[in-house]
């Protein structure tokens, strides 16, 4: 597929902010819920934009994971790193991008087991400090701003050890526009929410239209745990996205399916080798899942501190813990690994706050 150069309205690049990027999921889902119509797939995947290989001139990269025992044979694991940036421009089309302009609000790793049946989905909390390389300890969201998806993906392997498969570059506004296009989600609230002078009762499975979602997303003030508790909400919606495709049976009706399939071409971009072929091998693998498959949590963390300088407040990752994680993602036994105890990590609740 070949790669083509992004054009962004400027109002449009000015009110976005990125939160969290799980597109890649939605996009998975939707072409295996277009029924396995290759026109539809086909349409759908020609109004995604495509990026250049942020793999090429990448050396000293992890090994791929090994698959589990239980993997059928030449089954493997794959693994898919999602971001969030200030637009998803600021990936698809290199000329736009310019250092130091866009950094990755979220950053997520995706683990599609070889056996199938599950997804992890990984936040990495944007303020972690990490060694960038090349450009010493940062918040690892800075190597978005230095150096685009590649120098992201470089980072990324180098903390974890994990190798990058596929990535994806979203935003959170376009999330809203999705969610209008299923007809609204419906998400279990702790507390009563309001917006513009609607108020939405707290209680389980409440119907959110987009803004209000994306308020609930953005909203900080009264959350103990600050990004962290924003994480847990980021997650949520997601899920409740996916549970909402799935369960109405959004692609099976002309007239819901069109306009969900444009929302979600239109808001994800993604490097060039996500083709036909590498969306029909995602495909496989999530041919039976739900959202009740898809599992959210935060890598383990020792809470926030301050840079060595004391200028900027940074989450501490728990490296211990996370190596402990990552050495399960590498051997494909996550599921068992959190079966045992999870280590350290912060799973997403039913309920959030």
């Amino acid at each position: 597929m070949p790669t083509r150069r992004l054009h962004a309205r400027p109002e449009r690049r000015r009110t976005r902010r990125a939160l969290v990027v799980s597109l890649c999921l939605l996009l998975t889902l939707a072409v295996l819920a277009a029924g396995g119509v290759w026109g539809l797939q086909r349409w759908l995947l020609g109004r995604v934009e495509t990026f250049a290989d942020p793999f090429a001139g990448l050396t000293d990269r992890p090994a791929a994971a090994s698959p589990a025992a239980t993997a059928a044979a030449g089954a493997t694991p794959l693994t898919l790193l999602l971001l969030g940036s200030d637009s998803r421009i600021s990936a698809g089309d290199p000329a736009q991008w310019q250092r130091g302009a866009q950094r990755t609000d979220t950053m997520m790793l995706v683990h599609l087991p070889a056996d199938g049946g599950a997804a992890y989905v990984m936040s990495i909390p944007r303020d972690s400090w990490v060694d960038v390389p090349g450009h010493g300890e940062a918040k690892i969201n800075a190597a978005f701003a230095y150096g685009g998806p590649a120098l992201t993906v470089q980072t990324v392997e180098q903390l974890t050890g994990v190798r990058v498969d596929h990535v994806a570059v979203a935003d959170f506004e376009s999330f809203a526009a999705i969610t209008d296009a299923l007809g609204g989600v419906r998400i279990t609230l702790a507390e009563d929410f309001t917006h513009d002078g609607t108020t939405v009762e707290a209680g389980q499975h409440r119907l959110l239209t987009g803004d209000q979602a994306l308020r609930w997303v953005r909203e900080r003030k009264g959350l103990a745990r600050g990004d962290f508790d924003r994480m847990h909400r980021q997650q949520a919606w997601i899920r409740a996205m996916v549970a909402t495709m799935r369960n109405e049976r959004t692609l099976a009706n002309p007239l819901t399916s069109v306009p969900f399939l444009r929302a979600v071409g239109d808001a994800v971009a993604t490097d060039e080798g996500l083709d036909a072929a590498a969306v029909a091998d995602l495909r496989d693998r999530v041919a039976d899942l739900a959202s009740t498959d898809l599992t959210f949590f935060t890598v383990p963390t020792q809470g926030t501190g301050r840079s060595p300088d004391g200028t900027q407040s940074i989450v501490v990752l728990d490296r211990p813990a996370l190596a402990e994680l990552m050495a399960a993602v590498r051997a494909d036994a996550v599921g068992e690994y959190l079966a045992a105890g999870g280590g350290a990590v912060d799973l997403l609740p039913p309920v959030v706050e």
